[in-house]
């Protein structure tokens, strides 16, 4: 297995769901989980980048491997080329992005991602996908979806449905798990190399990036490429809202 470190960014301002790092599940914040779910991941080291206070109090509780950030950055990755640059960490380190929305990350995918990056040398940066398998998320913008080439390099990410296929999505019918094929779900997992880290942090912020809200559209609007392997396990949605902090907590509470 390759070495690798992670840093979970930790953001207090949430839209939907203020102080989501901070929110209770079985007793724990959620932070506290996604810690949990780094450590068993067999990395060298894990640190949580946050841009609040209350965050860096909670996380000293349980972890001294805190970095208080800029509240200025664009991106959870943003946050994280902070904390490359402060630790002063080579440019080879293999750097893993785990977002601290994550709380049931299957452990074995930090490590997969990290490989990933590192058996392509053309890449970037590297991300996991799986198969869409709910026709529920066809049409939710929530889950994001990634498209291809034949090398497993991402052509493009969208809240969006891509690729679209355009004779059976112009019906009025009901979606089918038969729509379903060839239709790929981004997992907010990355990994890269802290120079690359480095660099993207002075890339300017594009329109695209922006409008998806979606960070790894900057590495593609610039030029740069992203290697996505398919998951060898498929964990559930992150929490974005109310609904999903309710599955989690039902899970792990």
């Amino acid at each position: 297995m390759s070495a690798f470190k992670v840093v979970i960014p930790a953001r207090y301002g949430s839209q939907r769901l203020p102080g989501k790092p901070l929110l209770d599940i079985g007793g724990k914040p959620m932070i506290r989980h996604v810690f949990e779910r780094a450590c068993e991941s067999g990395a060298e080291e894990v640190v949580i980048a946050t841009d609040d206070v209350r965050i860096e109090d909670a996380v000293r509780r349980f972890s001294d491997r805190v970095c208080l950030t800029s509240t200025e950055h664009a991106s959870g990755t943003d946050r994280i080329a902070e904390v490359v640059s402060s630790l002063r960490w080579g440019e080879d380190t293999v750097v893993v992005n785990l977002q601290g929305d994550e709380p049931m990350m299957p452990p074995a995918l930090l490590a997969q991602v990290a490989e990933t990056l590192v058996s392509h040398d053309e890449a970037d940066m590297a991300t996991l996908a799986v198969p869409l398998v709910s026709p529920d998320q066809l049409f939710d913008t929530h889950t994001v979806k990634v498209v291809t080439d034949r090398r497993g390099y991402a052509l493009y990410f969208s809240r969006a449905t891509i690729p679209w296929h355009r004779d059976l999505f112009a019906s009025d019918a009901q979606p089918q798990a038969e729509w379903l094929h060839g239709i790929h779900r981004h997992l907010g997992i990355y990994a890269y190399r802290a120079g690359f880290l480095r660099s993207y942090a002075r890339l300017h912020v594009s329109a695209i990036e922006q409008m998806e809200s979606l960070e790894q559209l900057r590495v593609l609007w610039n030029g740069g490429r992203i290697a996505v392997d398919i998951a060898i396990d498929a964990p559930p949605a992150g929490v974005d809202t109310a609904h999903d902090l309710a599955r989690v907590i039902e899970a792990l509470g």
